[in-house]
């Protein structure tokens, strides 16, 4: 959990960050050690945000094969409503003795095809109620 010294101080790092060019670099005794991939930089400003405003981050590991429960908390939805999509073909499983097993890539993707789905939807509302008016 963040402290307020925790929160000022990702506060001070995220002013200094402003905008979206530049690069992030990690230096060891004074002399430049490596540039840290943007992907990473934005994932890390992210992180940052998260505690200038006082919230907690936590970090896990995701193993390469999940349970159905793991899989259907990762995407939000019910056992039931996974094993429905399993049945169906929209996401994919393996058996393994009984029991259905998913990669963690095929969730993973799952969700962003889903959040991608939501974020046309959203878009296209904007765009309807922007006709409106």
């Amino acid at each position: 959990m963040a402290t307020a010294r925790d929160a000022r101080l990702a506060r001070d790092v995220l002013e200094q960050l402003e905008g979206s060019e530049g690069a992030l670099a990690v230096e060891r005794d004074g002399r430049l050690v490596l540039e840290v991939p943007p992907e990473i930089g934005k994932l890390l400003q992210q992180v940052l945000d998260v505690v200038a405003r006082g919230g907690t981050v936590t970090i896990g590991s995701v193993p390469p094969v999940l349970t159905t429960s793991t899989a259907a908390g990762i995407l939000g939805i019910s056992r039931p409503t996974l094993m429905k999509m399993i049945n169906e073909g929209t996401i994919g499983s393996h058996m393994v003795g009984t029991h259905h097993r998913l990669k963690a890539d095929d969730v993973f993707a799952a969700l962003r095809a889903r959040r991608a789905r939501e974020r046309a939807a959203f878009a296209e509302l904007m765009e309807l109620e922007g006709d409106e008016e």
